[in-house]
């Protein structure tokens, strides 16, 4: 009841500050909490880069960016004006707005859809760094233009959801004639800011759009993100009025209550965000390329004492898609108990993983050293402390590893680790992109290697599925495989907080995609 009612003073805040007259002008201030690897949405996989840079693009459709809980009913037109399906399902045509600039005043056209899209297929001349989206569209067969304001998205299969992954903060459009090179630190786009200033350890600065192709818009004449890496400085920052607003998500329930005790005026809201903190492992490093001891890990994890010390209790233990109920495709809590390591008793659980690892010749006197790498930010490694006391229970004794964001992803595409502590972000709730992204055999986010022909055939077979009960069947028999096989255990769903001083209006908190929701265009400053 309280999560509810905290919640719903959050969004009727918001509500109410959309209702008001928004004011132009001012400067917004929101704490960074690490330096980003780059400035390029799609060479990037984290919201270090979505959040401050969304704001530079714009997409072909986009979720409303005041809806809480994202959709297929919450998708709007962009730089689209409208589109249409073929009878097939299989065709997808867009008529573009009209007399939208790039920032450096070049028109923006058919041209840069498919642009945009070729570099997403890997046809392209220019190549991404890193392609972390590439198994998102990799239905896409082609994208033909037919002249200057209309583009067709042509599929090898119908995929309904192609939709929602273009809505997705992950998928702006980007210009034919920029570099890669320079999208990673100085980016182009038509969106309601422009990027000024990008200082590694310092500041990234953004400023208003002054030929933004919607009329009024932005209100803010700017956004700066100081980068802060040491969240208790960024926190006492935020209480002393030097930030309007923290990072977003990075707020935990006794952080929450301590900017409340101090600012009791601020708005603070927690509640569920789509982001899964999960045991990967490298499945081909000995010696855990051997899947019984991948089990006997899975087996030693006790997700309830994860979320008490974590979470004081609010978080969710579900499989790779989001819980219910807030989650369309969460299984229910009877098939989750019967998944690896999910049933209630711990202790029988970890008595399995240690006759597992005895077996094979590990015990007392012969444990499993091993390095757990994290990414160097609170976020990861409070819960990876947690999860090396655990692993002791099956012998295994675990160091810390941890490595900075900017070479944290590429570590992992490389496999080069032997177990990890990731937290996996789901841009949308649907099925297509979690199993894509993340299990997909050639998958670059696939970090622990895992490859079975058969589970992925089921990946196309619930991806065409148009029927929801059976689609939802399908991807709860598919679920609980990648779950039973070690693919990548789940250990639990976060929920995280964002607070704001009370001048700071127009932001509604996305509950179940924290990589949407940053276009920032009608927030304003109410003092």
């Amino acid at each position: 009841m309280f999560k509810f009612a905290a919640f719903l003073l959050a969004l009727l805040t918001a509500g109410s500050a959309l209702a008001q007259t928004p004011r132009s002008g001012g400067t917004l201030r929101i704490y960074q909490r690490d330096n980003p690897a780059s400035a390029s949405i799609h060479e990037e996989a984290t919201y270090s880069t979505t959040a401050p840079f969304m704001g530079v693009f714009n997409n072909l459709v986009l979720n409303d960016q005041h809806i809480p809980r994202t959709s297929m009913d919450t998708i709007r037109p962009e730089l689209a004006t409208s589109w249409t399906w073929s009878e097939d399902g299989q065709h997808l045509t867009f008529r573009l707005r009209e007399g939208v600039t790039w920032h450096d005043g070049k028109p923006f056209t058919s041209a840069d859809v498919k642009c945009t899209f070729d570099l997403l297929r890997e046809k392209a001349a220019d190549k991404f760094r890193k392609n972390p989206r590439k198994p998102w569209y990799q239905n896409v067969a082609d994208v033909t233009t037919n002249g200057p304001l209309e583009a067709t998205i042509h599929l090898s299969r119908r995929q309904p959801s192609i939709l929602a992954m273009l809505a997705s903060g992950f998928t702006p459009m980007y210009p034919c004639h920029v570099p890669q090179i320079q999208m990673r630190s100085k980016p182009i786009g038509t969106g309601p800011y422009m990027s000024a200033e990008f200082k590694q350890n310092e500041i990234l600065r953004f400023v208003k759009n002054p030929h933004y192709w919607k009329p009024g818009l932005p209100y803010l004449d700017g956004i700066d993100w100081p980068i802060i890496a040491n969240r208790s400085t960024a926190i006492l920052a935020f209480e002393a009025g030097k930030i309007d607003m923290t990072f977003p998500w990075e707020v935990s329930v006794p952080i929450r209550r301590d900017i409340l005790a101090h600012v009791p005026n601020a708005i603070c809201h927690f509640g569920t965000m789509n982001v899964n903190y999960n045991l990967i492992v490298n499945g081909d490093k000995p010696p855990f390329d051997n899947l019984d001891i991948r089990r006997a890990m899975a087996l030693t994890i006790d997700r309830k004492a994860f979320i008490d010390i974590l979470f004081e209790g609010q978080a969710d233990i579900g499989g790779s898609l989001m819980p219910g109920p807030e989650g369309v495709w969460g299984m229910p809590d009877d098939m989750k108990k019967t998944m690896l390591g999910f049933g209630p008793d711990v202790a029988a659980n970890r008595a399995q993983a240690k006759a597992i690892m005895e077996k094979l010749g590990y015990g007392p006197k012969n444990r499993l050293a091993v390095k757990v790498s994290i990414r160097n930010i609170p976020y990861f490694r409070d819960p990876a402390v947690i999860l090396i006391d655990h692993l002791k229970e099956a012998y295994i004794d675990g160091e810390l590893d941890p490595v900075d964001t900017a070479i944290w992803y590429p570590k992992l595409y490389r496999k080069d680790y032997a177990i990890g502590l990731n937290l996996t972000g789901n841009s949308m709730d649907d099925p297509d992109q979690t199993f894509y992204e993340n299990f997909g055999c050639k998958s670059d986010r696939n970090y622990s290697g895992y490859c079975n022909p058969e589970v992925e055939a089921l990946f196309d077979r619930q991806s065409v599925e148009v029927d929801f009960a059976t689609r939802r069947a399908l991807v709860w028999e598919i679920d609980q495989r990648l779950q039973n096989e070690v693919a990548r255990p789940v250990i639990l769903h976060q929920h995280g907080g964002t607070c704001w001083h009370k001048y700071v209006r127009g932001y509604t908190p996305m509950t179940n995609s924290p990589h949407n929701g940053y276009r920032f265009e009608d927030m304003w400053i109410d003092r």
